[in-house]
């Protein structure tokens, strides 16, 4: 065999084969770390005009804003439909084709005014076990491959939880042997239950937070100390993550509806409320505990539905139909520029991908220099009737996944 000929099955493999290992589920909220980054490599870098090859799509799947999870060939979402029945639903995630479907309970808050009753939050994959928050506080453990409930709760019922006017919209957080979510209220602002059992580990009361919001628990270790960051009602919250103890608060990025959830890099955290604006704190030890130092806030910063990502030393997101970017450090705006309507975002090989409110999707260049629109399309066959769209798009395999209510989009861009 010649040199040059074994070169070339060399490199024939790494095509194939150095790909695959950069290749990654998104078994929950945000993608692997949730925090909206991607590893993939290697994915296209433009699109056509009509956008990338589409492997499939689904519709009448059932009502919902949450967005989708990709773990072991399976795709995961909850929907409901009507106002009675809230399931959980698995598809095969080379043709989205129903798998198994498994009610939980119904939809939360159906009264709430403005008036979107629906499920909202995103299934947390882990092993061979699949862990949802129902918008009316139901918790629940089912086996991935046949939907097969393993235990499951209600935080209303058992922890006297108040989510906000919009329902229970939060994804669980899987942290070691611990499962934790945010009932909200007095009772337990914070609980954390075992993974495998639902038993209750310690419940945290966050003073003055008020009920639940719309955002999603985070982890962060700062001041030498493990914590979980709720963004609650009346702001951010800060509990141990050994015993649940409260640890601080911070209460200026809290708006009508607190929805984005928090950006973490080492002790830094951002947040932004809707028509208020974004800040960031870095906690710092004090005695007893731990203090949030504020470091910025304006509010002019990304403060919409669909959240922000941080790389590298900046962070991308949008504050309405802007969409800018900001220095991580310091909350100075590098660049803004006005796109068709708000979006929400994922990070990969250099690039975002922009799931806008009217329903175009969008790649665009991760530079603080300025904003660069590489790509963007129109979703096709689009449902009638759903209003703006508000799932977060996932990115698995190769596979962006595009979601708004009951229809799924899965493209291919590796």
């Amino acid at each position: 065999m010649s040199a040059s000929y074994r070169f070339l099955l060399a490199a024939a493999f790494c095509a194939t084969s150095c790909h695959h290992l950069l290749a990654a589920d998104w078994p929950q909220w945000q993608g692997p770390n949730r925090d909206g980054v991607s590893s993939e490599a290697s994915l296209q870098a433009a699109w056509p005009e009509e956008g990338p090859a589409l492997s499939w799509q689904v519709k009448d799947l059932g009502d919902g804003y949450g967005a989708v999870s990709i773990a072991d060939g399976m795709v995961f979402l909850i929907v409901n439909e009507g106002l009675e029945d809230e399931s959980v639903k698995a598809l095969d995630a080379t043709n989205g084709q129903t798998l198994w479907s498994t009610r939980i309970g119904k939809v939360g808050n159906p009264k709430q005014r403005p008036s979107y009753p629906a499920a909202r939050s995103t299934p947390t994959v882990e092993g061979d076990l699949v862990y949802v928050f129902g918008s009316d506080g139901d918790l629940v453990c089912l086996k991935a491959k046949s939907g097969e409930v393993v235990w499951q709760k209600n935080v209303r019922q058992d922890y006297g939880g108040k989510p906000g006017t919009w329902a229970y919209s939060e994804s669980p957080l899987i942290d070691g042997n611990k499962l934790i979510v945010t009932p909200g209220g007095d009772e337990t602002g914070i609980v954390a239950v075992e993974k495998s059992t639902g038993k209750t580990i310690w419940e945290a009361k966050t003073p003055e937070m008020g009920a639940a919001a719309y955002a999603s628990v985070q982890k962060v270790t700062a001041a030498g100390k493990d914590q979980y960051v709720a963004f609650m009602a009346n702001g951010l919250a800060g509990v141990s993550a050994e015993d649940g103890s409260f640890l601080w608060s911070y209460t200026r990025t809290k708006g009508i509806a607190n929805m984005p959830t928090p950006v973490i890099d080492n002790s830094i955290v951002y947040s932004g409320g809707s028509r208020t604006g974004g800040g960031a704190v870095r906690l710092v030890a004090e005695q007893p505990g731990v203090a949030p130092e504020e470091l910025y806030f304006s509010p002019k910063l990304p403060n919409a539905i669909g959240g922000a990502v941080r790389v590298d030393d900046y962070l991308y997101g949008c504050s309405g139909s802007t969409l800018m970017c900001v220095d991580f450090m310091t909350g100075e705006i590098k660049w803004q520029d006005r796109i068709s309507a708000g979006a929400s975002m994922l990070y990969a090989d250099g690039r975002l991908y922009l799931h806008t409110e009217d329903g175009k999707v969008m790649m665009v260049a991760a530079s603080p220099e300025k904003m660069e629109i590489i790509s963007e399309f129109t979703l096709p066959d689009q449902p009638e009737g759903t209003g703006k769209e508000w799932a977060y798009p996932a990115l698995a395999n190769g596979k962006l996944y595009l979601r708004q209510h009951g229809t799924v989009w899965c493209y291919d861009v590796q």
